[in-house]
């Protein structure tokens, strides 16, 4: 009796586990980085103080959740990585022979895939490939292509399986680095649209690996706009919803934080996520399945955004890499020269001011230039008096941008300078109104910080140097500008040909104020430099501080706003609302 017993509950026990081998739940999880810039460490080594973010503190949640989720947990970052902070500055042109930091960190964190992002292309070739080599997981980029073959420069897409579940992630990145950045940190490879790249690979990629899941991992915002008549910037969320196959899509490169749903032409939904920049926060996707004899019979995609800035960092990724925080630090402690007074981009949204003036003076005297166009690249810097450092360097100027003297008509110059101020101030109607075009405090998005509360990005906002000119806030867009006289004194003549020093991002079209602007066509541009500097502007300012050693930062004063009435309380009233005190 015993024996027919044990018989039946073995039988019984055998079917049951039939039964399981035949219905099975798997659970993935996905954790997005992107943007990151070079935030490693919970430290600014450009301000010199604590800061929140870094991957410190990403890598404390990942150890936390790997601990829940063991191997189905994948970690994916969006590129942007290598620019930013000096730690990625370092050992992309500092420390060329040790294994790249960024490289040995996100393998230290065991990175099962990343893509690369404009500014990473912005190192140039040299860095980024060397970067990418020194990766144990691979770098994506399926519409980065060597011009000569067509073929993919990085690998396009790649396969991860769990537990029998094959994800499949296709690597992108904005195809608008054209417009951006010189032709040498790019020699030899082309972008394609991300759309048609996206059309391509996915036939491919279905027919090919027969993935359970297919993972977008574009380094591209979310809203869609045509750059140079050519190139579609931030089309993340087109291909989500043209190109039928993807169940998550993970973008970047906005900054701008987003965790929504949209609907394919297939009317399957596609959850987008976008943690934003620095570190700050990551996106997290659960993809539950339901399997019978290993085929898929139900998928629930859920996504959000975890904050991470404020956890406590990872131990042993700071000892880990506490050698390499040393060689950092010991870089931007360098000592070059001495400001006798601080400065500020705070003024520069108002008027002249010895922050723009000091790369106006650089600009003219390296570029040999006639006339200067600059921006401030960062949305509130300050360098205090006293002491000047190699870590202030990337305070005064946050891009690794070259410089480039060009040939531009005095009615070009105008031009750009109209559409500049266009995106900076508003037309007032009244005094009580806005100087400047301003958004809805609601309005701006978080992570964002470079916008403020600005309608547009401010590293947009060109002023100009050579020229001494007035900005009527009172008329409208196009006819903001009038230019008096060159600084030296001359005529301005809009029909002549001048030596206009800019940075190479405005030089390749970068913010449309040479060709929307000035009217020159994308692919004039390039025969209009007359010189480029081999290295980017932030050297030169180095030498130019190390060469004079004591600088006395001074505003130019070549151009106004008016009606002065008008503009001096508007002023007041605006630099309350942006930094909240006179």
């Amino acid at each position: 009796m015993l024996d027919k017993l044990l018989i039946s509950a073995l039988l019984l026990l055998g079917l049951w586990s039939g039964a399981v081998a035949q219905h099975k739940v798997v659970r993935l999880k996905l954790i997005e980085t992107s943007d990151v810039h070079g935030n490693f460490y919970p430290y600014d080594f450009i301000r010199r103080q604590p800061a929140a973010g870094s991957l410190a503190r990403v890598q404390a949640y990942v150890r936390q959740e790997r601990q829940k989720h063991g191997n189905n947990l994948l970690l994916l970052d969006n590129g942007d990585i290598l620019q930013g902070q000096p730690s990625a500055y370092y050992y992309n042109y500092m420390d060329t022979v040790s294994t790249h930091l960024t490289a040995e960190m996100q393998n230290f964190m065991d990175y099962d895939a990343g893509t690369v992002g404009n500014h990473d292309i912005e190192t140039g070739r040299a860095v980024f490939d060397r970067w990418a080599a020194d990766c144990r997981f691979p770098v994506l980029g399926a519409n980065v292509t060597d011009a000569s073959t067509g073929k993919p420069h990085f690998q396009p897409y790649v396969v991860l399986e769990r537990e029998g579940v094959r994800i499949a992630v296709l690597g992108m990145i904005t195809p608008a680095i054209p417009m951006w950045l010189p032709g040498n940190l790019w020699d030899g490879l082309s972008f394609e649209d991300m759309e048609e790249t996206a059309r391509r690979w996915m036939p491919v990629i279905r027919e090919r690996e027969k993935p359970d899941v297919v993972i977008g991992l574009f380094h591209s915002g979310k809203e869609a706009v045509l750059m140079g008549g050519k190139y579609r910037d931030n089309a993340s969320v087109e291909v989500a919803r043209r190109v039928p196959g993807f169940d998550v899509v993970l973008i970047g490169h906005d900054h701008a934080r987003a965790c929504f749903k949209v609907a394919n032409e297939a009317g399957d939904s596609v959850l987008v996520v976008n943690p934003a920049n620095n570190a700050l926060a990551v996106g997290e996707v659960d993809i539950t399945l339901a399997l019978q004899d290993g085929k898929v019979t139900g998928k629930r995609v859920e996504g959000r955004l975890t904050e991470v800035g404020t956890l406590e960092p990872d131990k042993d990724f700071l000892a880990h890499f506490s050698a390499q925080h040393d060689s950092i630090q010991a870089f931007v402690s360098k000592k070059i020269g001495r400001f006798t007074q601080s400065i500020s981009t705070r003024p520069a949204y108002f008027g002249p001011s010895a922050f723009v003036d000091l790369i106006h003076r650089l600009q003219l005297e390296i570029g040999q230039a006639e006339i200067s166009l600059a921006a401030p690249l960062s949305f509130d810097a300050r360098i205090e008096a006293g002491d000047i450092r190699v870590s202030d360097m990337f305070n005064l100027y946050k891009y690794e941008n070259m410089l480039y003297t060009m040939s531009l008509s005095g009615r070009e110059v105008r031009g750009a300078l109209e559409m500049s101020y266009a995106l900076w101030t508003r037309q007032m109607q009244s005094p009580d109104d806005d100087l400047l075009l301003l958004r809805e405090p609601s309005d701006k998005q978080k992570g964002a910080e470079e916008r403020s509360f600005f309608r547009n990005p401010s590293y947009n906002f060109d002023s100009a140097a050579g020229i001494i000119y007035t900005v009527d806030v009172t008329r409208p867009a196009g006819q903001k500008v009038t230019i008096l006289g060159m600084a030296d004194g001359t005529p301005f003549d809009e029909d002549r040909m001048y030596r206009v020093a800019v940075n190479s991002y405005r030089g390749n079209g970068g913010g449309e104020l040479l060709t929307r602007g000035a009217g020159i066509p994308q692919e004039e541009l390039k025969g209009r430099i007359l010189f480029s500097t081999d290295k980017d502007l932030r050297y030169y300012l180095m030498q130019y501080i190390g060469q004079r050693k004591v600088i006395t930062p001074q505003s130019l004063e070549q151009w106004r706003f008016i009606p002065e009435n008008w503009v001096k309380p508007a002023a007041g009233r605006d630099w309350r609302k942006l930094f909240g005190r006179d």
